[in-house]
């Protein structure tokens, strides 16, 4: 019996060439899946699957424009028609919004777009990979959240909104996929530390509130006010994410949909 957690699944990420995507998608293809990664940008995307070959694994890239609904949809049922299923999806697709404006000073676009910007991709990917999945073969839609999906503090509007929105989508699209034989898992990291060394957004999304406390985007996530909110006065790697969402994936949390995995660290107790 192999000891691969994914061994014999097809798995299709979205945004696979963001730090979080990547990082999950080489844990995905070490763990014996075929990865199939979709982007907007082909050079990192190509990058990516460099490493994975290399690694041993096997892994398809597509130029992807995820708010194109009916080129994801045909790219999902080209998936299933090359490779017979989807069994594995996840939507790791990244959104520039703003942290920090209070209400007073925050525009309905700014206070719109992560919501419209997140949401709608979520729903695009879910409704194309959706016919492709369960019955017979398992089938599991990974999604993202953040803890601002449970925090009330001031300055995160949009954030919030749009993160408590993927926790509920997640919630009731496991309700209405379960007699398909399709769990539905999200994942709530906090920021998470190497992500922006890593070519993540975040650090570009972080530069205000780091230069407020005074110091660099790094040394805020290293140890600055958010890692000291946790309880384990850390944050999240992407090694930790990618390992979990592997996990998630397999046939050994197959008893699992319709929650929410925790983990940031303890930022939030649930």
């Amino acid at each position: 019996m192999s000891g691969l957690l994914l061994e014999g699944k097809n798995a299709v990420i979205y945004g696979g060439g963001g730090a979080i995507g990547g990082a999950i998608a080489r844990v995905f293809a070490r763990e014996g899946a075929r990865v199939f990664i979709a982007g907007r940008t082909q050079a990192k995307l190509d990058a990516l699957a460099r490493d994975i070959a290399a690694a041993g694994g096997t892994v398809e890239t597509a130029q992807v424009d995820v708010f194109d609904q009916p080129a994801v949809e045909k790219h999902a049922e080209g998936i299933a028609a090359a490779a017979g299923s989807i069994d594995i999806a996840l939507n790791a697709v990244s959104v520039m919004h703003d942290q920090g404006t209070v209400l007073a000073d925050l525009s309905l676009e700014a206070f719109m777009r992560p919501i419209d910007g997140f949401l709608r991709s979520l729903f695009i990917t879910s409704k194309a990979v959706a016919p492709h999945m369960g019955r017979e073969r398992p089938g599991v839609i990974l999604t993202l959240s953040e803890p601002g999906s449970k925090l009330a503090v001031g300055g995160i509007l949009g954030h919030a909104v749009s993160a408590a929105g993927k926790e509920a989508f997640s919630r009731v699209l496991a309700a209405e996929l379960a007699p398909s034989n399709i769990q539905v898992v999200g994942i709530r990291p906090h920021a998470v530390v190497d992500a922006p060394a890593a070519g993540s957004y975040t650090k570009d999304l972080f530069t205000r509130t780091a230069a407020a406390a005074g110091q660099s985007v790094q040394e805020m996530l290293e140890g600055g006010a958010m890692a000291q909110a946790t309880l384990l006065k850390r944050l999240p790697t992407l090694a930790e994410v990618a390992e979990l969402a592997a996990f998630l994936a397999s046939d050994r949390a197959g008893a699992m949909t319709g929650t929410i995995a925790n983990l940031s660290a303890g930022a939030l107790v649930d």
